[in-house]
């Protein structure tokens, strides 16, 4: 049996669900989000915990995933979903223009200007080398994050580019270094 897929749900107030076809819609004080339910895999609320359950063992390989991605959107809807990202490097450095669209100084010849999807924010600290992604989806705001980085990826020689807060670069030594 699926450990993660025996783990019951949260269903915190104000959290509403309604499951139509291989869909979960879940609405909460934050907004809308589906989730994918897979096929043999039904959700039962009870005393305001949501169950997960399997009609066989055939479906146990998605069991735990569907659990997930419910407990996401659940999450979603009622605290919300954040990366953190830090750009280092002398001269890089991001601002917002107009309300969706954050352009990005990365040491190239011009900037960068990228457009952001619905239902994701960007918070850029004063300093404008901390970035905060956030939104009700996780994938999208894990997707967003993982675009921005891409912009610049961290450079192992000199530590320069887009890294998330807490992601650990190992420095390597130039070619003078290696002997």
């Amino acid at each position: 049996m699926s450990r993660i897929g025996k783990k019951p749900i949260p269903l915190p107030p104000g959290v509403k669900y309604k499951v139509e076809g291989n869909t979960v819609l879940v609405e909460g004080p934050r907004g809308k989000v589906s989730a994918l339910v897979a096929e043999g895999i039904t959700l039962k609320a009870s005393d305001g915990h949501l169950l997960v359950e399997r009609e066989s063992d055939r479906y146990a390989a998605v069991h735990g995933l569907t659990r997930a991605l419910v407990h996401n959107a659940v999450h979603g809807v009622t605290q919300g979903w954040a990366r953190e990202l830090d750009i280092v490097g002398i001269g890089y450095r991001a601002e917002m223009k107009g309300k969706g669209t954050v352009v990005f100084t990365l040491g190239y010849s011009h900037p960068i200007e990228f457009p952001l999807p619905t239902g994701i924010e960007v918070a850029i600290d004063p300093k404008q080398t901390h970035l905060t992604v956030s939104g009700i989806d996780r994938q999208k705001v894990g997707q967003v994050a993982a675009d921005m980085r891409a912009l610049r990826k961290p450079d192992p020689y000199k530590n320069k580019g887009i890294r998330y807060t807490n992601e650990r670069l190992k420095k390597k030594a130039g070619k003078t270094g290696a002997k």
